[in-house]
């Protein structure tokens, strides 16, 4: 089963009012209303992609381990996905989907790093639950997802239907900016300029894992050479 048709599923349960869910309509509604006015800004199209040039950057990880961007491309490409949360059940299917895909991108020379604005308490947690052995890196205030384009700011109606689902942004990340990393997913070559990118307001949709080989299959054809 692709990564989107599991989204798609648990969407379908999600959104049908049924146990275990039951989520009322209501907020059903807001989630929409939500991933439409930030379609509507074309923020995505603003964003960083594939032929710019990559923000350097040095993260801390879940462990307390340093990492930088020249650190990664030292050992070849460098796979970048931006997760938002332990909270969110779509990015946890896309980190369980990419760490089944990681031999195949291992194999092809690329590193792989989630990158996140929650704490390193939870980034632990969500490694330990997914059972991950590549790194998270925390990214307080998504200032590093700001400079790829992707940082955006909760409404106000938002934050309230965070927190009536349990997911208080402000205890999860430890700061009360109430911003999110739009979904993204990135490759850059040894040379920091992006090869691949896919980045998509609506954050029920991610492209599958497979949808990376070809460009690595070609960066590392190119080395090759």
């Amino acid at each position: 089963m692709s990564l989107q048709d599991r989204l798609d599923a648990f969407k379908n349960d999600f959104e049908s009012g049924n146990p275990p869910y039951s989520i009322p309509r209501a907020i059903i509604d807001a989630f929409h209303r939500s991933t439409a006015a930030l379609i509507a800004t074309g923020q995505a199209e603003r964003a960083l992609r594939a032929g710019d040039v990559a923000p350097n950057f040095t993260l801390e990880g879940a462990d307390g381990t340093l990492v930088s961007l020249l650190d990664l491309l030292a050992k070849g490409s460098a796979v970048l996905t931006f997760y938002r949360g332990a909270w969110c059940p779509y990015c946890n299917l896309e980190l369980s989907a990419l760490q089944e895909a990681l031999p195949e991108i291992a194999a092809r020379s690329a590193s792989l790093v989630a990158i996140s604005p929650q704490t390193a308490p939870n980034s632990r947690k969500s490694i330990r639950q997914h059972n991950l052995t590549f790194p998270m890196l925390n990214d307080p205030g998504n200032e590093l997802a700001a400079k790829f384009g992707l940082r955006w700011k909760l409404s106000d109606e938002m934050i309230g239907v965070y927190k009536t689902l349990g997911a208080d942004l402000e205890t999860f990340n430890g700061n009360s900016s109430w911003t999110l990393p739009m979904p993204a997913r990135y490759i850059i070559d040894r040379d920091g300029v992006i090869a691949f990118s896919e980045i998509n307001p609506d954050y029920t949709k991610r492209p599958d894992p497979s949808e990376l080989l070809p460009t690595l299959d070609l960066l590392a054809s190119r080395r090759a050479a």
